[in-house]
């Protein structure tokens, strides 16, 4: 059994939320897209998104190919626009194929993905980001990337990195009673330790829908710079 709560804010320092997210247990799809590019660019860029990703995975599409192909179909639309501003999207999405017992899991950008598994949450995505890259090279620790001034330079997006340089990585395992997977945009990771989403996560007095909710008011209640997107998916 499947149980799941979303929910998505806008912040409280944006007048736009630029976020998009999809979570759909029929389908066996949830997806966060946090879009970039400015009010009706990045809101634009994740919708396509999410469009495509449903289109291609109802049509039997696999989960990384769908995310190529939504990385082609926001370029389109992009070119098709007179503006000179880009559009761009993060991308964190889940597949779990009706009647299997495994999941699957794939990004692009820093909207990440966590594994609650054993009483522990484990960040199971990559962060495609400038600081990220720094961490990797022992430049910079992980509590330094979390204040660094270039902290939200992505270095992979849809619609913005040319399908040819597209890294869409993925990552799958069996399902497990008990298991949760949380995805998540940076709104929520920018404000809120994973130690503190951890400690959420792990409240089973809460229904999945409420451990979402007390995720959006500790982002909020940690400043709230960004928009806010969390799904939460627990195997019954």
């Amino acid at each position: 059994m499947i149980e799941y709560g979303h929910s998505t804010h806008v912040g409280l320092r944006r007048e736009h939320n630029e976020d998009t997210y999809y979570a759909d247990a029929d389908l066996g799809l949830w997806l966060v897209a946090d879009g970039m590019g400015g009010h009706e660019h990045g809101e634009v860029a994740s919708a396509l998104a999410r469009d495509t990703l449903v289109r291609e995975i109802a049509k039997g599409a696999d989960l990384v190919r769908s995310i190529q192909l939504a990385d082609e179909e926001i370029i389109r639309h992009s070119t098709r626009r007179s503006e000179s501003l880009p559009m761009g999207t993060t991308i964190a999405a889940l597949r779990i194929p009706e009647g299997q017992d495994r999941f699957e899991v794939a990004w692009v950008g820093d909207s990440r993905i966590y594994l609650w598994a054993d009483g522990q949450l484990k960040q199971v995505s990559q962060d495609h980001s400038y600081v990220q890259e720094l961490v990797d090279q022992g430049a910079i620790t992980s509590e330094q990337a979390r204040s660094h001034p270039h902290r939200n330079v992505v270095t992979q997006a849809l619609g913005v990195t040319d399908p040819q340089s597209l890294r869409v990585e993925s990552v799958g395992g069996p399902l497990r009673h008990g298991m949760q997977l949380l995805l998540c945009s940076d709104g929520l990771t920018e404000e809120v330790k994973d130690a503190a989403i951890a400690a959420i996560v792990a409240r089973q007095d809460l229904s999945a829908q409420e451990c979402v909710d007390h995720l959006v008011i500790a982002a909020l209640d940690g400043g709230g710079s960004d928009n806010v997107t969390v799904i939460l998916v627990r195997l019954r």
